[in-house]
């Protein structure tokens, strides 16, 4: 049988200035399976002409809680040969900087401090977390230490959950890679490719006129694409800037990690009518140009999401076609 036609909404999603789709895939972490049948549901709802030319921008968090970290890497980094039509934009997660940070894969800060030097403002969570104190943490990222370390305590209460090894529930990363939680061995176990991808993976994306529905009608508005968002009340630019240039002096990097301060449209790209879109924070909102799109929030029982532009059509893993 025919899998059956698209819905009306996405059969004329060619109404924009940019000649195609553009999807925005939210948290992954770990979820093979999940982002599989995603993509599978997203080919079958997006005409063909239309997905194999589509921009896809990735908002990050694909690695821990779930099972197939090294499996989501492999896929993720596969695409451009599979579909070299289409344009892949993939963005650091808080998850994916604190990864990178243990096995090596991020830059050095650009002042020539060390890394050692962000830990000082946290110091007081140490005990709590953990922290790793292995091989290699002399002169290691806080966020590195904190993903690799074993929290001391058991229960997540805000999410409801036993943390799994770290404060980051990194142990299932470690185990895709045949490890277990905290070993060193991960910096030599994660394949060059994999640390590459990690590597270049971009903080913030920045595109013009992108169409999006309104009640006005399809507008088009600049987009930027931050994992968590940005700060309102810091100048925007600034913001830009630093992220743009993977400033890792940052101990905690609030636009990659924040929740209420980078929740909202900061009020000067309000004015402007600036889409913001990220994941992160566990929720799917829509709200104008406002687009948190992680229905999944890593949690088992829940999907894995993406928005489609400019009709910002919803489609999850769990999506059925009669």
């Amino acid at each position: 049988m025919l899998p059956p036609p698209p819905p009306p909404i996405l059969q004329n999603m060619m109404m924009s200035k940019n000649s195609s789709v553009l999807i925005c895939i939210g948290d992954i972490h770990g979820y093979m399976t999940k982002l599989q049948n995603l993509w599978s549901n997203l080919e079958r709802v997006i005409p063909a002409s239309d997905f194999e030319n589509a921009r896809i921008i990735f908002l990050g968090d694909y690695c821990d809680r779930g099972p197939d970290t090294r499996k989501v890497l492999d896929f993720l980094i596969d695409l451009p040969s599979k579909y070299p039509n289409q344009s892949h934009v993939f963005l650091a997660g808080n998850h994916d900087f604190a990864f990178a940070a243990f096995v090596g894969a991020i830059p050095p800060p650009p002042d020539g401090s060390e890394f050692r030097d962000t830990w000082a403002e946290f110091e007081a969570s140490e005990e709590r977390e953990g922290w790793y104190k292995g091989y290699g943490y002399q002169n290691m990222h806080l966020q590195g230490r904190r993903w690799a370390g074993k929290i001391t305590v058991r229960f997540n209460a805000v999410k409801g959950t036993e943390y799994q090894g770290s404060i980051y529930d990194a142990g299932t990363t470690f185990q895709s890679y045949g490890l277990p939680h905290g070993s060193p061995e991960l910096m030599k176990a994660v394949p060059d490719e994999h640390k590459k991808f990690l590597s270049n993976l971009v903080w913030i994306h920045e595109e013009d006129n992108v169409g999006i529905d309104t009640e006005k009608g399809v507008e088009f508005c600049k987009l930027i694409a931050v994992h968590g968002g940005l700060e309102r009340g810091k100048d925007v630019e600034e913001q830009i800037k630093y992220l743009k240039a993977k400033d890792t002096r940052i101990p905690k990097v609030e636009p990659l990690s924040g929740r209420k301060s980078v929740w909202e449209i900061p009020e000067e790209l309000r004015k402007t009518g600036t889409i913001v879109v990220s994941g992160h924070h566990g929720k799917l909102h829509v709200d104008g140009l406002r687009l948190i799109i992680d229905q999944g929030g890593g949690l088992p029982q829940n999907p894995v999401a993406a928005i489609v532009l400019p009709s910002k059509t919803i489609v999850r893993d769990t999506d059925t076609h009669n």
